[in-house]
């Protein structure tokens, strides 16, 4: 299972940074998970980048994992959701400013939301602790999801100098109470 977690936590910062590459298809066929790059959660059918840039669309950018949940645990990809960036941030991810850069989970399903909104809260409690604020994060049902333009696909393999503002808290979510 650690070594599972590895790969999942591996697969998922790599499509964080938008990258998709021949070595992540080999760890999506181990896993027999497809994650593809886009935008969801706003009311413009078939944005554009610049449009969900301005902030008219509210649309944020999102990564789409499908997956067997016999074969990977939803907790274990929330876990890792929340140790990859910063949830309390707002409306921001870094440097990145605006809707776009809002953290989000869009969820399939009843158990998928209960999950998300649990594992919210006790990620929270670990969070203040260290003397974080509360966690911004939207939870809610999936809405249409639009595949990304394809200069956004392998974005950092194809400009290794390019800038991503994700950067974790340095807390973990407590895993034994998942």
């Amino acid at each position: 299972m650690h070594c599972q977690e590895e790969l999942i936590k591996w697969l998922f910062r790599q499509h964080m940074l938008s990258i998709i590459g021949p070595q992540l298809s080999h760890f999506q066929n181990i896993l027999r998970m497809q994650c593809l790059v886009g935008y969801s959660g706003g009311h413009t059918e078939n944005p554009t980048y610049n449009e969900i840039c301005s902030g008219k669309t509210n649309h944020a950018e999102v990564v789409r994992m499908q997956f067997n949940p016999s074969e990977v645990k939803y907790v274990d990809l929330l876990k890792i959701f929340w140790e990859s960036h910063n949830p309390t941030q707002g409306m921001r991810q870094g440097n990145d400013i605006g809707t776009t850069y809002r953290s989000a989970i869009y969820c399939y399903g009843e158990q998928q939301l209960k999950e998300a909104q649990e594992t919210k809260e006790k990620y929270e409690v670990a969070l203040k602790k260290k003397g974080f604020p509360a966690i911004t994060t939207e939870i809610c049902p999936a809405m249409k999801f639009y595949y990304a333009e394809d200069y956004h696909q392998q974005y950092l393999h194809k400009n290794p100098s390019g800038y991503c503002g994700l950067g974790g808290t340095g807390v973990s979510c407590p895993r034994e109470e998942l």
